[in-house]
């Protein structure tokens, strides 16, 4: 008996080393945005005051462009998605790319609100803040939806809409990043706030990637540090808990504008068929689906991507 209790003491003992040996090389507390900015806001990035946050943003192309670009990324990613589309843009037209509210070096809300009107009202403040009378409006994932909602708040402000696997429906996920999962365990988030393992990250970002083998290690350095960013691991969970997702889908048939609709058809977390139901729910709409790429196909392939856009846009 005294053998077997010294045998289960010993597992035990073996498993809090173990977990407390994980734990220490996992423990990444946030980061001070100050420590992130030489690596992830060199010029032309730049920061304006919107509603008591410092607004990382990019802004580039002809300042006379009458209808400027603004693109939106999607949960836990940042303005960087876009790098491969600005880069194909800019020479023709003005592209402004933002880090939304509780995401990349913008970071958390000060009131902590990260209800779906309360990014349209910020989108309108930004709109006002840099002197935009009306834009294409464009988002990939989450900011697809802040995107189409914004369109349907003020009309009269987004000429065109461009949803890049977009979320507006309640929706059945085949794959969802592990980051996700565990930032809507509210029992977790004390954990969560001080520990992070780049290997969870890894796993996040080639889960939604339609071929793996895209995700190098630079790219997971930016979503990791990021992440990091104080206050944006805390913002998620609050976000998870306070917009479910899908709640304000009757709006989407109220859409007027001319409207884009680009899809990877290999999204495990927001499935194809709701690129048809947009397509279906928004007037005169057109979609393009994208063979092989995942749900971040502006990411995984710009190129192919983007072209799309240019084509709608009638750019060469």
């Amino acid at each position: 008996m005294k053998t077997l209790l010294k045998a289960v003491l010993g597992l035990l003992l073996l498993a809090v080393v173990l977990v407390a040996g994980g734990v220490a090389l996992a423990w990444a507390p946030d980061r001070p945005v100050e420590t992130l900015k030489a690596r992830w806001a060199p010029a032309p990035s730049q920061f304006i005051t919107v509603q008591g946050m410092q607004v990382h943003l990019r802004d580039e192309g002809p300042k006379d462009d009458p209808e400027p670009i603004v693109l939106l990324h999607g949960t836990s990613a940042s303005l960087h998605t876009w790098d491969g589309w600005v880069e194909a843009l800019k020479g023709q037209r003005r592209v402004i790319r933002i880090d939304l509210p509780g995401f990349g070096l913008t970071g958390p809300a000060p009131d902590h609100d990260y209800q779906l009107t309360r990014y349209t009202g910020f989108m309108k403040a930004v709109f006002d803040q840099l002197g935009l009378k009306q834009v294409v409006l464009g988002g990939n994932s989450f900011g697809g939806t802040v995107s189409w909602m914004t369109a349907q708040a003020y009309p009269d402000r987004v000429a065109k809409l461009v949803l890049v696997d977009a979320g507006g429906y309640p929706y059945k996920a085949t794959s969802v990043p592990i980051g996700f999962k565990l930032a809507q365990i509210p029992a977790l988030r004390p954990v969560i706030a001080n520990v992070l393992p780049r290997s969870m990250i890894e796993s996040s970002v080639r889960s939604v990637y339609g071929d793996p083998s895209k995700v190098t290690p630079e790219l997971i350095d930016r979503y990791y540090e990021l992440t990091l960013r104080e206050g944006n691991r805390a913002a998620l969970s609050d976000r998870f808990k306070q917009s479910p997702g899908g709640e304000h889908a009757e709006l989407i048939k109220q859409l007027r504008q001319p409207t884009l609709i680009l899809w990877g058809s290999k999204d495990g977390l927001i499935p194809p068929d709701n690129a048809e139901h947009f397509k279906q729910d928004i007037a005169g709409s057109q979609l393009v689906m994208f063979d092989g790429l995942g749900h971040v196909p502006q990411e995984e392939d710009p190129a192919r991507t983007v072209a799309a856009l240019k084509t709608f846009l009638n750019l060469k």
